[in-house]
């Protein structure tokens, strides 16, 4: 509390209770994703009394009082606010938002704010760059010119005269 005070931007982590929850969540003990505001707890039935006990802290000790561990709030605001980078998924099917593998939204690019769609296809590959002719929102399955700039979870086909596979 004193930090924030003095003008410093906090957030409160635990560190403990994320690798806790993500060790339980991959042994089936409970449903938790980073940055949930929340846990819960699978079957009863399967925990010791200790893991009951430590699952009873962190939800008293840190869910509680602060919302979150925390951890994947700071890593976010890392990312996205202090470095200014925005998510952005290339597909080459707009339709079904998958890869040449059928894979769907396998990528995310985290790209400077301000990224064009040509250069955003030149991080993908410099022979998309290099031919480009146009972009496509998947979403609204609107065509972009070469300086549309690019916006956080933009999911965007390529389409340039030389396929890159």
């Amino acid at each position: 509390q004193r930090i924030s005070e003095a003008g410093y931007h906090v957030v409160a982590t635990s560190a403990e209770a994320e690798l806790a929850l993500r060790r339980a969540s991959e042994a089936g003990l409970v449903r938790y994703t980073p940055g949930d505001e929340d846990f819960e707890i699978m079957d009863p039935g399967k925990l010791s009394k200790g893991q009951r006990r430590a699952l009873q802290s962190i939800k008293e000790k840190v869910f509680d009082i602060w919302g979150t561990t925390g951890v994947q709030k700071v890593i976010n605001e890392a990312f996205f606010e202090l470095l200014d980078v925005i998510p952005v998924y290339p597909v080459e099917d707009a339709e079904r938002y998958t890869d040449h593998n059928d894979r769907v939204l396998p990528d995310c690019y985290l790209v400077p704010e301000g990224t064009t769609a040509k250069t955003f296809a030149g991080l993908i590959h410099t022979e998309l760059a290099e031919s480009f002719i146009y972009a496509v929102d998947a979403r609204s399955k609107k065509r972009l010119g070469e300086n549309y700039i690019l916006n956080k979870n933009d999911v965007i086909k390529i389409v340039a005269a030389k396929s890159h596979r």
